[in-house]
């Protein structure tokens, strides 16, 4: 996979990877973050100046005297300076979380609604593309949903600040879900229910026009 990278002329993608290698995205993704640990490949992300999720590419780092990317240590002094600092930590990581759910997020036309279940799909498709391994499930007849994120991308620093790291992840999920004008709300975010294991709870709620919600599971 690093000589992949390495003879690639730009930076390729997780799918990208994928499709090469014929491996599953999210077993493809494993390695490439495990390069990235490593020191021997950086994770870039592509400007755009429209909305929506830009595309996050992987490239092998160059040797010479650029030395090694330190990113989770800037990610552990930045967070740390957050929870320290901060009046209240947990709600300015949501508030940030909140602005870029919603900028990664693609906004469905003028007059154009989402069912639950496509919302809660897309809701996927976008945690997926940020590496956190989701699986949605309805949890039951009355409207509620899991979504299981079953990777977390700052495991390490989520571990020592929970409040900042999983607050900005409920955000994130939050903005989304407001940008596509969604019938859905995320209520919250429960950290670590297993091991390796996070999950966030939806709730569909009454459309316009008094519809009730339909449980419907977005696989």
């Amino acid at each position: 996979m690093l000589d992949m990278l390495r003879a690639a002329d730009g930076p390729l993608g997780v799918r990208e990877v994928a499709q090469r290698t014929g491996l599953h995205p999210s077993t493809a993704r494993f390695h490439l973050e495990a390069l990235t640990e490593a020191g021997l490949a950086v994770r870039e992300t592509e400007d755009r100046e429209t909305p929506g999720r830009p595309r996050i590419g992987y490239r092998p780092v160059a040797d010479g005297p650029a030395g090694r990317r330190r990113y989770r240590l800037l990610a552990e002094m930045l967070t740390g300076l957050i929870a320290g600092t901060m009046p209240a930590p947990g709600k300015a990581a949501e508030v940030a979380g909140h602005e870029w759910g919603a900028y990664l997020t693609e906004q469905p036309p003028p007059y154009q609604g989402l069912s639950a279940e496509k919302a809660i799909g897309k809701l996927t498709a976008l945690m997926e593309e940020l590496g956190f391994s989701p699986q949605a499930e309805a949890s039951g007849s009355d409207g509620q949903y899991r979504l299981c994120l079953r990777q977390c991308p700052f495991r390490e620093v989520a571990e020592r600040h929970q409040d900042v790291i999983c607050s900005l992840h409920l955000g994130l999920m939050r903005g989304a879900l407001e940008r596509m004008r969604a019938p859905v709300t995320a209520d919250r975010l429960d950290p670590f229910v297993e091991p390796s294991m996070c999950v966030a709870r939806l709730t569909e709620r009454e459309e316009p026009g008094g519809r009730e919600p339909a449980a419907a599971v977005a696989r």
